[in-house]
């Protein structure tokens, strides 16, 4: 296993995408002072997980991303990829190549990235521990290192050497376990306490389960009661409803058949209207003849009058005819005034 390529995107000096390839052997980086060479050795930690900005010579985080300079605005991100040949397995992940991929943005946030798939930190970590690779490994020594590891007491110098031995990935591991445990630990008494703590409410808690049930139980009835009634209640309005439409259709039946007569009856009316109009003429002229039948009824009767008082006359006549019977003269008189009475029964 071997570093294959590092390219650098916008990390410290390097604000074009520049990338180096590394041949199987020893690569080695010159260049006078101030020209980044440092800056690749940086960009190696930091790709691996490195966190502290002081380990990569500034005072934060965001003092990796490019600055600037006067020819060039300064970038909004840093981004390092590096590609390891991953033939021998070395790495325990099934691929031949793998790249590690960290991004970050001014604004402070961090993408990490295997192979171009998103990632935590951990997951980085956890894949180089194994090969002697990542931030805290012997494997990069930077400037005063040296220093610090010939003047180191036996405590330190103890942990380089568990470090190059691989031994630190274990005790780290040893550690994380140990700390789980007691988490454990924790969460385990925290469970005695409130187990003992729902003992203690178990009989209340019963009795209140036990009023639950009844409740349940009342409520229960009560919903089918009130189901049943508003189910009777619908029946009922169903009932009510349908005599309803049939009253409804009877009337509108009924109605129809009085609007049937009355259309009739109408007719009929328009026809003696017509029959009345055509026998004006002849109710006028019949009611003239009645008149004159009338007035000649009206003579009849005077007529008939007239002849009763000649009648009545011509007795009192007889009776006067004899002896000691009346005077001519007023039997003259007496025609006289009937010829009178019939001329004007006559006019």
């Amino acid at each position: 296993m071997h570093l294959k390529t590092l390219t650098l995107r916008g990390f410290k000096s390097f604000a074009s995408a520049t990338t180096l390839r590394f041949e199987p052997g020893v690569t080695c980086v010159v260049g006078p002072n101030g020209s980044g060479k440092s800056n690749v050795v940086d960009a190696l930690a930091w790709v691996m997980g490195e966190q502290g900005a002081k380990s990569l010579r500034g005072g934060k985080m965001e003092d990796v991303i490019f600055a600037g300079t006067s020819g060039r605005p300064p970038l909004g991100r840093a981004e390092v990829s590096l590609t390891i040949d991953n033939t021998d397995g070395a790495l325990p992940i099934d691929y031949t190549e793998v790249t590690i991929s960290r991004t970050l943005f001014r604004s402070g946030g961090s993408e990490y990235a295997i192979n171009g798939s998103a990632c935590r930190l951990l997951d980085i970590q956890d894949l180089l521990s194994d090969s002697g690779l990542g931030r805290e490994m012997h494997v990069i020594v930077g400037q005063g290192q040296l220093d610090a590891v010939l003047r180191a007491t036996p405590e330190e110098r103890r942990g380089f050497i568990e470090e190059a031995a691989g031994v630190l990935k274990h005790r780290k591991r040893k550690d994380k376990a140990l700390r789980k445990l007691d988490a454990m630990q924790a969460n385990l008494t925290r469970l005695g306490d409130l187990t003992a703590e729902i003992r203690r409410q178990l009989g209340p808690l019963g009795r209140q389960a036990e009023v639950a049930r009844k409740a349940q139980t009342v409520q229960s009835d009560l919903r089918d009661a009130r189901a049943r009634l508003l189910a009777d209640d619908l029946a009922q309005l169903t009932a009510t409803l349908e005599q309803e439409i049939a009253d409804e259709t009877a009337l509108r039946a009924r109605r129809e058949e009085v609007e049937t007569g009355l259309a009739q009856a109408r007719a009929r009316l328009g026809a003696l209207e017509t029959a009345a109009a055509a026998a004006a003429p002849e109710l006028s002229e019949a009611s003239e003849v009645w008149y004159r039948l009338s007035s000649v009824r009206e003579r009849l009767r005077g007529t008939q009058t007239l002849a009763a008082e000649r009648l009545r006359l011509l007795g009192s006549a007889e009776r006067d005819a004899e002896p000691g019977g009346r005077d001519p003269d007023d039997l003259d008189a007496q025609a006289e005034r009937a010829r009178a009475a019939e001329a004007e029964l006559a006019a």
